[in-house]
This record gives C-alpha cells, structure tokens and sequence, in this order.
C-alpha cells in the first residue's frame, strides 16, 4: 500500500470509527436485543450487528476493491489474504457492553497483502482512541505512545490473563504451567475485551497479554500497535499469527516473551 493511500485509508476509518462510537453511546441506554451464538455466554446484540453494517456500507461504497473480513456476517468470504482486507470487530467486549455499559471496543485491522497497515482500537465510552500506521509509531488520541520498557523482569510484570485456564479440565493449556506463571508474575488482569488489553499492552500498563482462544477481529487491530511500540505479538508456540482462523496469542514486552512460552506455556496437542 502506498503511502498516500495509507493516509487515506487512515482518515477515512478514524472518521467512521469515531462516528460508530457516537452511535453507539447515542443508544446505550436502549433496550437490546441480547442473542447467543457458540454457547450462553458468547452474546450478540443488535448494536454489533448495525455497527458491523455500517463498516460494511461504508467500505463497500468507498473502496469496492477491498474486502471485509468480520464477526456478524456483513464481511466477504474470504480464504487468503490478498488485497487490502479490514479485520473488524463492531463490539469486542459484548459481554460488558451488555452488562456493564463500558469497557468494550470498536477494533479495526487493516492488511495489504497480509501486512498490518493500520489499526485503530476505539474505547467507546471513555472516547479514547488508539490508533497507528505501520512504520509510525501508535497514538494514545493525538499523543504517541513511548517505546515499551525492555528491562522490566517478568516477577515486576503484569499480564493479562484469564486465569480460569488454571483450572485442571482446561482443554488449551496445561494448568501447572499458568498457575506457576501466575506465582511468578507481579499480578494479573482481565477486562473482557481482547482489543483493550491489546491497547494497554501498546500504552505500556499492561506488559503482556497471553490468550489461548482468539478470532483475527480480535487481535488484527491490537497486534499493529504493540508491533508499533517495539512488543512483539505470536500464537503462544512463537509461530506466526493465522488471520484466517482462531488461534492463541502471546503480545508481550520482547524482554518477557521467551521467558514466557518457553518456562511456563505447554499447550495441549
């Protein structure tokens, strides 16, 4: 992608990502059509659907050419990443979206050719806006973010990390290893939204982020703005990202991130 085109691109989804979150906070108060999708707690709500839609509109009539890769139905098809392809999710974090009215995101990954290009997080509720072009750095609003610390030990670090993978029916990870990971570790956090605790990675008050379960909408815009302030973003064997499929992910400061998968991450076969 050239770098006029980049710039375009840019503006054009920072005013529609800003737009959707306008709408959004305009109808939080609303009553909600509450679905279910892969089990009783992976919820659907009408927002996400009209938020994914409009994504869908505005793309389609601005750049027939690219395509939509998302979570509610509105994308393409898509089996390989050619071209330029958006990476949405409308609302990451439904589940607080639905019962806490905050701490949910819009998330948007744009590739070319399977390159992340740009990356936007947008904080609806507190109307903070993440956001970066690759080879740019990445912006809190209009500040840019600073290089991560790489000299942090991981016994100082904070993760995040949903520690119900501890327990012993966990098909994903062996236990042992993530409560020894919990011991070692400074603390824990959870928010509920994958595309936050990405963005708090790049800000710098998280120092990692470790899921074993992740969609691309989920981490497409996130791993643009940790590779931006020098973190570095992998499935949690240290292979490449599949952004056609659901996968595990490890972004974390570079100084931590073999300490990690190497002492305390035994994946399952």
């Amino acid at each position: 992608m050239d770098k006029n085109m980049k710039q375009e691109v840019y503006e054009k989804a920072k005013a529609w990502i800003l737009e959707a979150g306008e709408r959004i906070r305009e109808k939080i108060d609303a009553p909600r059509s509450i679905e279910t999708k892969s089990n009783p707690n992976d919820l659907v709500t009408e927002m996400d659907q009209e938020t994914e839609e409009f994504f869908a509109n505005r793309i389609k009539e601005t750049y027939p050419e690219h395509y939509l890769l998302g979570e509610e139905g509105f994308g393409d098809e898509i089996e390989e990443m050619k071209g330029t392809v958006w990476i949405v999710d409308p609302i990451d974090g439904t589940m607080n979206f639905v019962h806490q009215k905050r701490n949910f995101a819009i998330s948007i990954g744009i590739y070319h050719e399977g390159i992340g290009e740009v990356g936007f997080i947008y904080n609806v509720m507190e109307d903070v806006l993440y956001s970066a072009q690759k080879g740019q750095g990445a912006f809190k609003n209009d500040q840019q973010l600073p290089p991560l610390n790489q000299t942090r030990p991981l016994e100082q670090s904070i993760l995040a990390l949903n520690t119900t993978w501890m327990l012993p029916e966990n098909p994903h990870v062996n236990h042992k290893g993530i409560e020894e990971l919990v011991k070692k570790l400074r603390s824990t956090r959870s928010y509920g939204s994958a595309a936050l605790e990405f963005a708090f990675v790049a800000e710098g008050i998280l120092d990692g982020y470790l899921t074993m379960t992740l969609m691309p909408w989920d981490y497409a815009a996130g791993a643009i703005l940790v590779r931006e302030v020098g973190g570095t973003v992998s499935k949690a064997d240290k292979q490449e990202l599949d952004l056609l499929d659901q996968t595990t992910v490890l972004a974390s400061r570079v100084n931590i991130y073999d300490e990690i998968i190497d002492d305390y991450v035994d994946l399952k076969k």
